[in-house]
């Protein structure tokens, strides 16, 4: 969705050995749980409170390159603006041909890229990602970085129903 780019833009993400840690550019984001690979924040960010799931890949692919950091996240605004929107943040810029695509066993999603994070542009295909992640055990998303480098990763879904209540939860 277009008109949450600017905010998910300051996100900028970090991670530790043990665990992911996502800082929005503004206050610190405070640690609501952990869900198995799943992590809740839950931010304030220019008057409005944003909670998010997220997790890092499980796999990357290809193994002989630099991805930065990469993680999928499901964020919510307490004014509404969005609910559970699905986003993909890569460590590195993103062509915009070929679309990244995220698929969870034989359904697809195609998203488009900005910089370095990739949405699902319709409001319906959102819901449906999501209900998607709810019932599977893995997600795979593939890309295109801007220098011509197919990627690959493979994201745990595990927890992410408890993580996804827990963040609507945490912005009522």
């Amino acid at each position: 969705m277009t008109r949450f780019l600017l905010t998910l833009s300051a996100a900028a993400a970090a991670t530790t050995s043990a665990a992911v840690s996502v800082a929005i550019a503004q206050p610190t984001p405070e640690a609501v749980g952990t869900f198995r690979d799943w992590i809740v924040y839950k931010a304030d960010v220019d008057g409005d409170t944003i909670c998010y799931a997220v997790t890092e890949p499980k796999e990357k692919e290809p193994g002989s390159v630099n991805h930065g950091n990469v993680f999928f996240m499901v964020s919510t605004w307490k004014s509404g603006v969005a609910k559970a929107q699905p986003s993909f943040m890569s460590g590195y810029n993103l062509r915009e041909r070929p679309e990244p695509i995220v698929r969870i066993g034989s359904d697809k999603w195609d998203m488009f890229s900005s910089g370095v994070e990739g949405f699902v542009d319709a409001d319906r295909d959102e819901q449906r990602l999501v209900a998607a992640m709810r019932r599977g055990s893995e997600m795979r998303l593939s890309a295109m970085s801007e220098r011509g480098t197919a990627t690959e990763y493979t994201f745990s879904l595990y927890g992410i129903s408890n993580a996804l209540d827990r963040a609507e939860r945490s912005c009522r």
